[in-house]
């Protein structure tokens, strides 16, 4: 294994353990009042960790899942949704990471500049997200259900591209896909998936779809821990879901990755999409609400 291989390993084994720290740390601050009363652990959180982590190591990708099964059961108010989504996700992520960062050859100096691209983004990006307003979130998670739901359809449908052979990107080919890869690492803060955009990315520009695994997967990996850390400092993600969510992510990583392997996903996507597209109208249909509810008269 190269020498810049082994050192993004052993970086994303730090990122672990630090956000585990931090999360800590936080929690150890936060006042006892403002904490939820009832149990630490839900069966249902711990269960849509399982499952939703489980296709994510297939390729389905976690976040959308997620928060359909959050809106539908209504688990948390919607602006804890992104928070949540990032904290909770992250340790199975940078376990999915290691995995195929290790597995799949890619280009190091094309894998090392997307990642840390997209740090930058999820950086500024939870720093944005984690202050806005409900119906913003509302509007925000909407809309990229919308286009998660159509990225789904264009994978179903084949209309997306087919990648070429090449391992890794140069000039300004990689210039141009580190600054999109940024910016989607700003919108994994509002709960837009990485996975589907980035196969797009790199496929267009000519790269092996089998390459977009240890881009997309680590630049999550990366990213998530730094995003979930500023929601946990603003309180703006649910501490139980989230804790349920990295407790059943772990073993469906591993069970996916080791012992199925694969698994014709082909019904399974197109419930997915259906899924996300009811979920991104509620969504909307949440934010006009909301929005009637502010204009509504007062009453005296």
């Amino acid at each position: 294994m190269a020498l810049g291989i082994r050192a993004l390993l052993i970086v994303l084994v730090l990122m672990a353990v630090w956000f585990l720290w931090q999360w800590l740390a936080i929690e150890k601050r936060r006042r006892p009042s403002t904490r939820a009363p009832g149990p630490i652990l839900s069966p249902w959180d711990v269960m849509i960790g399982f499952v939703t982590n489980f296709f994510d190591a297939l390729g389905i990708g976690n976040f959308a899942s997620t928060t359909a099964a959050f809106k539908l059961l209504r688990r948390m108010p919607d602006e804890e949704i992104p928070g949540t989504l990032n904290a909770g996700h992250t340790l199975p992520v940078v376990a999915e990471g290691l995995i195929f960062i290790a597995a799949v050859s890619v280009d190091f100096t094309t894998l090392l500049g997307m990642l840390v691209a997209s740090v930058v983004g999820a950086w500024f990006g939870a720093g944005i997200v984690s202050r806005l307003p409900r119906r913003a979130v509302q509007l925000g998670m909407g809309v990229a259900l919308l286009v998660a739901a159509i990225l789904f359809l264009a994978a179903n449908l084949h209309w997306m591209p087919g990648g070429g052979e090449a391992l890794g990107l140069s000039g300004g080919t990689l210039v141009f896909a580190i600054c999109v890869n940024c910016v989607l690492g700003a919108l994994m803060t509002l709960g837009v998936g990485l996975y589907a955009p980035c196969l797009i990315l790199v496929s267009l520009l000519g790269m092996s779809p089998l390459a977009a695994f240890p881009i997309m997967m680590g630049s999550c990996a990366l990213l998530m821990p730094v995003a979930g850390v500023r929601f946990m400092k603003a309180g703006r993600y649910n501490l139980r879901a989230s804790i349920g969510l990295s407790i059943g992510g772990i073993p469906g990583v591993l069970i996916a990755a080791y012992i199925v392997k694969s698994l014709p996903l082909v019904w399974l996507r197109w419930l997915v999409v259906v899924v996300v597209a009811y979920t991104a109208v509620a969504m909307l249909g949440s934010a006009a609400r909301e929005k009637a509810r502010a204009w509504a008269p007062s009453e005296s």
